[in-house]
């Protein structure tokens, strides 16, 4: 088989185990998440390194939905210093400042990702969601979060925190395939299937929430006739609730 083709298979034989084993997760983090739609309190994601970009995954997409806050914070993320932004993620006490900066509150639900789990700014996140009363949801591996002690001081890890832990099935080290003449695997899996799993709940919600009567805001692509005059109400309607619009 040649290496594409067995990317390729990789990432389907972890998407059929995300189908059977993952399925109570994501139908449970499903239920949260329509409670959290219905009661108009908001949905966080947050991830450092590249787990920000599942952060931003659901946010302002066609079809996606609007009730989303990713949390951006440029220090974490990997166009300033991708080298520097490794360092970042393992500080502690970076957690605090961003909750207070982003508004996060009580009942509100936050989807943390990390494929290892087991960083500083991660593990204090969803320490301190956990203290004031906020959902908390991983999106891991763990695999991978087993095979290595936590970072953090507490000596915990992200999935023995959270409320439901998503598991994206990926191998010690994300990447997966193996190449004659190059030293260990490449192409990494957890983005793949992470958006997979993401969406998969938003579509299980929505219609949760149709099915109790109660039709989200969504917004429609922007390259269709009539997209932008749709997505420019919905931007004026939240814009001062959300804080990347």
């Amino acid at each position: 088989m040649n290496k594409s083709l067995e990317y390729i298979e990789n990432c389907k034989a972890i998407i059929e185990k995300i189908c059977t084993d993952g399925a109570e997760s994501i139908e449970k983090a499903a239920d949260l998440l329509t409670e959290t739609i219905i009661d108009n309190k908001r949905l966080y994601l947050f991830g450092t390194g590249h787990s920000h970009m599942l952060a931003e995954e659901l946010f302002y997409r066609a079809g996606g939905l609007v009730n989303i806050q990713p949390i951006l914070v440029e220090p974490l993320m990997l166009h300033i210093s991708a080298s520097e932004s490794t360092l970042a993620e393992r500080v502690e006490g970076y957690a605090e400042k961003i909750f207070t900066e982003y508004g996060i509150s009580a009942n509100d639900t936050i989807i943390i990702i990390s494929n290892s789990g087991r960083n500083g700014v991660i593990v204090d996140m969803a320490l301190l969601c956990k203290e004031k009363g906020v959902n908390v949801i991983a999106l891991t591996n763990l695999e991978h979060t087993y095979a290595g002690a936590s970072r953090h001081k507490s000596g915990k890890r992200l999935c023995e925190i959270s409320d439901i832990v998503l598991d994206n099935f990926g191998c010690v080290g994300d990447a997966c395939v193996t190449v004659e003449g190059v030293e260990g695997k490449i192409c990494p899996t957890s983005t793949v299937t992470g958006a997979l799993i993401l969406n998969s709940i938003v579509a299980q919600a929505v219609d949760n929430c149709v099915k109790k009567g109660f039709c989200p805001d969504h917004f429609a692509s922007s390259n269709v006739d009539g997209g932008d005059e749709i997505n420019n109400k919905l931007v004026e309607k939240y814009k001062k609730e959300i804080k990347h619009l």
